[in-house]
């Protein structure tokens, strides 16, 4: 059901925990199945993500695919960031069932608020990034 890669990522977390004084942190959830992520994101002077924490209440899968989130934008630029898509996270876990295929969304829509609310505290705009659901009970709720 669950390949090896997911496995490793929920059984072996990277990244688990949160930043101490973070640039950047963004809470999504989804209220039909009750995963919460939380992504924490350092970035430095030259917009560099130096560093991604996240904490997840939820599934094997909403674990996993925060976890491989936080690995597939640290060292990249804010820019890059934002194009780190579900269908990047799945790719790098080696795949997901369908039915789990939401937390893939989830852990893409975390990085996105993150890199809002650093772009907020800087008084920046990005290219391409959208303000997130102000209620994080609103995200999905059609699913």
């Amino acid at each position: 059901m669950y390949s090896e890669k997911v496995m490793d990522h929920f059984k072996n977390p990277r990244n688990m925990g949160e930043i101490e004084h973070p640039k950047g942190v963004g809470t999504v959830g989804n209220a039909k199945c009750g995963d919460i992520m939380r992504m924490y994101l350092d970035i430095d002077e030259n917009g560099v993500i130096r560093e991604a924490k996240f904490k997840t209440f939820g599934c094997g899968a909403a674990v996993a695919t925060s976890s491989m989130a936080t690995e597939l934008v640290t060292g990249k630029t804010v820019q890059e960031a934002l194009l780190v898509t579900n269908k990047a996270v799945m790719e790098a876990l080696d795949g997901l069932p369908p039915v789990k295929v939401h937390c893939s969304l989830l852990a893409e829509e975390a990085i996105h608020a993150a890199l809002w609310d650093y772009a907020q505290k800087q008084g920046i705009q990005v290219e391409g990034l959208k303000e997130p659901a102000a209620d994080i009970h609103e995200i999905h709720k059609d699913e």
